[in-house]
């Protein structure tokens, strides 16, 4: 599924659509259109609107227009492609828009598993996915201090992590990888975490993000770019998708474990169980210039 890296790399490509009037609207697969459950209406909603502002929220897209807001949750193989009106439809095409400017918007799921949701410009803020959702990583309200209370609630970090009302737009990847580069278990509760662990968390996180941004996403199933294109950071990641593989760090193997109901990889070296001393060496794992 794509996480806050690959979401906003898209967003940045869409925002071309800015200032586009949409001519009309074909559903092509009624599962995918959600609010309003009827996708005439979705249609109608849509047609003559103007894009103003292509946003995101978490792993939400945004199409905000001047009397309603499209709301795109992409799940795991949802794609936008921006085509001529003539290029023949495929049968993964679940939803076109087509512009005034003879183009279409086109998305595509293989899996049938995204959603789209047209709602009130003025509301959509509200709307209740939306509304629940955590502080964005770079959000400047969140701080060290605010980052290690709201992972004090119970269960482990990983979870913890991965709920989006925690924090919003990080996903089984990008957790794993922080992890690793702040040498946390992911085992470990989420109110263990010290202040000097908070903010190395913080900071790692903010800048993975910003690494897997410039590299233009990760692709290890099937996310690729708006033009087609794969993104690069699959060729950086430390411990994700690298079970039986020497850890780049310490060369102890890598791990797969599943921790929160979720496929888990660490490096039990440098992720030890009792934190980042528990080895004895009091080394810290990863630092700014990772």
């Amino acid at each position: 599924m794509p996480e806050w890296p690959e979401v906003e790399q898209i967003r940045r490509e869409l925002a071309v659509l800015e200032g586009r009037r949409i001519a009309g609207v074909t559903v092509l697969c009624e599962r995918t259109i959600r609010t309003p459950a009827d996708p005439e209406e979705f249609a109608a909603r849509l047609a003559g609107e103007t894009w103003q502002e292509i946003g995101r929220r978490g792993k939400y897209l945004l199409f905000h227009g001047l009397r309603w807001t499209l709301i795109s949750h992409l799940r795991m193989e949802g794609r936008y492609r921006l085509v001529e009106a003539k290029t023949p439809v495929d049968e993964y095409t679940r939803v076109i828009f087509h512009l005034e400017d003879g183009r279409d918007l086109r998305y595509r799921d293989v899996r049938k598993f995204g959603t789209l949701d047209a709602v009130e410009h003025r509301q959509w803020e509200a709307f209740p996915p939306i509304a629940s959702l955590g502080p964005e990583p770079f959000d400047p309200q969140l701080t060290p201090q605010v980052l290690r209370r709201r992972l004090s609630g119970k269960g482990r970090i990983k979870g913890l992590l991965l709920n989006q009302r925690v924090i919003a737009g990080l996903g089984n990847i990008y957790v794993d990888e922080v992890l690793f580069r702040t040498g946390i278990h992911p085992e470990r509760p989420g109110r263990s975490l010290t202040p000097d662990e908070a903010e190395r968390l913080l900071a790692q996180m903010r800048a993975l993000l910003q690494e897997a941004l410039a590299a233009g996403g990760a692709t290890v199933r099937s996310y690729v770019r708006s033009d087609g294109r794969p993104g690069l950071m699959q060729e950086h990641l430390f411990v994700y998708g690298r079970t039986g593989q020497p850890c780049r760090v310490c060369g102890h193997s890598i791990e797969r474990r599943v921790v929160a109901g979720r496929g888990t990889h660490i490096c039990p070296v440098c992720q030890p169980e009792g934190g980042i001393e528990a080895d004895g060496t009091g080394r810290e794992v990863g630092g700014p210039g990772w």
